[in-house]
């Protein structure tokens, strides 16, 4: 298990590679749910998303033959950009493998930023080609199943253990899970008493599904979430999450696109469907809770274009 000592030493070493973004009470997000909100706006962190710090933190990790060898990732979007963006200020060669439904502005980024680019049909073949090339000799930057990552991840948490005032429960998207592990470790070390929430989206359900299993399970990926669409979670992330955090609730894609068209009205935030599906989970979260209760929000990514979100909103008929 991940401890805050990990964590600490983690945001020590990224310090200087990443943002310390912002963390602000949501005047308007608080109307809209009609409790109080707080949001960790990781949508502002270097390369659009959260990723940035675990993929810093493990290209720093590295011995000179692993980065001499050149990384190599596999991502639905916004864990390819950030190694991309890292390694090349890094001067480390790096291959990027992506789905072809992965969102084309993320395709883009991470071309742009010099990563070699190999797509496959989806994200299953997307993971068996990296575990090819892993094998061929590249190194490989897994999204989550390792602890440097997830360290660097609980960077986040910390911050907003730090930065925010009272909370009674933080929700936490969830793909592969690195980012709430890191999260919930950081908050149950540092806020003890705070009650951490995953949220994944229908068709993206690695996480709730491993928790109804006992363990990790291969689930089919059918979500337009795709930052959101690991196959399976590990072992190591579905420890941290049966340990630390209070549930997993799934919600469907249009209520995430929705959750973004709120964002964008009510937050003044323009952040992608994998922070949108927050917002239907928070309503949740609040009716049980009941009294009392005080919100916070990782807003992890933004890495969505407009045409991307007006065409989902389009396509569900919220326009």
């Amino acid at each position: 298990m991940i401890g805050l000592q990990d964590i600490e030493a983690a945001a020590g070493r990224i310090a200087g590679h990443v943002v310390r973004t912002p963390t602000t009470d949501s005047p308007g997000l608080s109307e809209l749910l009609g409790v109080p909100v707080t949001a960790k706006l990781e949508l502002l962190q270097r390369t659009g998303s959260f990723k940035a710090r675990g993929a810093v933190a493990k290209l720093l990790s590295l011995s000179e033959a692993e980065r001499a060898a050149g990384v190599v990732a596999v991502s639905g979007g916004n864990h390819g950009i950030a190694l991309a963006v890292m390694a090349a200020a890094l001067d480390v060669k790096a291959t990027v493998v992506m789905p072809r439904t992965a969102p084309a502005r993320s395709l883009a980024a991470a071309e742009r930023a010099g990563a070699s680019l190999r797509l496959t049909d989806g994200m299953d073949s997307a993971f068996e080609l990296v575990t090819r090339l892993r094998d061929e000799g590249l190194t490989l930057v897994h999204p989550f199943d390792d602890p440097v990552v997830i360290a660097a991840q609980g960077t986040v948490g910390l911050e907003f253990a730090a930065d925010a005032g009272e909370l009674t429960d933080v929700l936490v998207s969830v793909g592969g899970g690195g980012l709430i592990a890191g999260v919930a470790a950081a908050l149950r070390a540092r806020r003890p008493g705070v009650r951490v929430w995953g949220v994944e989206t229908e068709g993206a359900e690695a996480m709730s599904a491993a928790l109804k299993a006992g363990g990790p399970v291969p689930v089919p990926v059918s979500s337009l979430v795709t930052t959101l669409s690991a196959p399976s979670v590990s072992r190591l992330t579905y420890d941290h999450v049966s340990e630390l955090v209070e549930e997993v609730l799934v919600v469907p894609d249009r209520e995430a696109v929705r959750g973004c068209l709120d964002l964008a009205e009510h937050a003044k935030l323009w952040a992608e469907p994998a922070a949108g599906c927050l917002l239907p989970a928070a309503r949740e979260v609040a009716a049980r809770v009941g009294d009392g209760v005080r919100l916070g929000l990782v807003v992890c990514g933004g890495n969505a274009s407009p045409a991307d979100v007006l065409g989902w909103a389009d396509g569900f008929g919220l326009r």
